[in-house]
């Protein structure tokens, strides 16, 4: 094995985003609308216009005050991303958008339409510091995290297209979110935690979608795991392992140096037994490299030995990247894989790859717009 790269945990760095009516509490909101010279109960109007009417648009909002719409809704609503660049698959039902930050940098996220359901994947960070080789973003470094209406806005705008047709044509739902996109999502913790209460709180304060359709992954930052653990809430935890082994992990996901598979899994089995909520493993498959059965056995045994019912394992056919020596493992060797999880007892479902054509693999985009 060739030795692991260095994991890049700078600080990030660019601009601050600016203050958004998303990065506020309710009472910092009513705070906002008074110190603007409006009457508090403005910021029900406005949150009701943002999270239902899926508007930050002064247009739109024709029941504020016509001499002051203008201001208030720029003050409270400053943009935060533009579309730098959008491409579309699988007969519409893949769209991938580049978006450009208020300070110039890319990030990227992918709505994805099936048959029963319509799902973003989500950036957290620009860039990532975990420094997984296979990773395009990994190997991006970090530039800065986002902010919560800096992630929260990517839902919006995917909500507002979904209910504008952007899939296929025909009118639907945003039903699902996953934050799966570029970063690592609880290493921006606090960011991340603020946008998935938005996403599942009722409307008008949120989008309302079902907290067990919201998916949080991590690489297996076990403290912050077991901090999701203790906040209450229904969400799924996804944990992106690779290696059932402590050697090849630790060269796939370099954080594997300070906690290992066995504490990452002791995480995940306690995330299960707080919530009840069943932990996914992700898994890519990367040819000759962890597709091998014995560590489909291994893996098995270790999932099998802390119980069946609390694991379900998504191993994913790897979306090279350009130039890269890693590539996706053969459609036999991903069958027998899936058998060999199946005879531990262990449910496991080859998950489906989209956008292979249009740059699929998180942080391709935004690396192509940065050359």
């Amino acid at each position: 094995m060739t030795a692991a790269p260095t994991l890049q945990m700078a600080a990030p760095r660019r601009g601050k985003p600016p203050r958004h009516f998303a990065d506020m509490t309710t009472d910092e909101r009513v705070q906002a609308v008074r110190d603007a010279g409006h009457d508090a109960f403005r910021a029900r109007q406005l949150a009701t216009h943002y999270f239902t009417h899926l508007t930050a648009d002064a247009d739109d909002m024709t029941d504020l005050p016509a001499s002051s719409r203008d201001a208030l809704v720029a003050g409270l609503f400053p943009p935060l991303l533009s579309p730098s660049f959008e491409i579309a698959t699988d007969d519409g039902e893949t769209v991938k958008t580049l978006w450009s930050l208020h300070d110039g940098v890319k990030v990227e996220s992918v709505l994805m339409g099936y048959p029963d359901r319509a799902t973003l994947c989500v950036t957290s960070q620009a860039g990532c510091g975990m420094a997984c080789p296979f990773c395009a973003t990994g190997q991006m470094g970090l530039t800065r995290n986002l902010s919560a209406a800096e992630i929260f806005e990517q839902a919006r705008l995917a909500a507002r297209a979904c209910r504008d047709g952007a899939l296929g044509g025909a009118p639907r739902r945003l039903s699902n979110v996953v934050f799966m996109g570029m970063g690592e999502p609880l290493a921006n913790y606090n960011a991340v935690l603020t946008a998935v209460r938005m996403l599942i709180a009722p409307e008008p304060d949120g989008l309302g979608l079902a907290a067990r359709h919201v998916t949080v992954s991590t690489v297996g930052l076990v403290p912050a795991i077991d901090r999701l653990a203790g906040e209450g809430l229904q969400v799924t935890l996804a944990l992106s392992l690779h290696a059932p082994d402590d050697e090849l992990r630790s060269e796939l996901v370099p954080i594997n140096t300070q906690w290992s598979v066995d504490e990452a899994l002791d995480a995940a089995k306690r995330y299960f037994d707080a919530t009840g909520r069943r932990v996914s493993i992700e898994y890519a498959l990367i040819r000759a490299v962890n597709d091998q059965a014995w560590r489909a056995d291994l893996l098995g045994e270790k999932l099998a030995k802390r119980g069946r019912a609390w694991v379900h394992v998504n191993p994913i056919p790897l979306n090279p990247t350009p130039g890269s020596k890693w590539t996706a493992t053969k459609p036999a060797v991903e069958r027998e894989f899936v058998r060999r999880l199946t005879e531990h007892a262990i449910p496991a479902t080859i998950r489906d790859t989209r956008g292979s054509d249009i740059d699929g693999a998180c942080g391709q985009l935004a690396i192509k717009e940065s050359l």
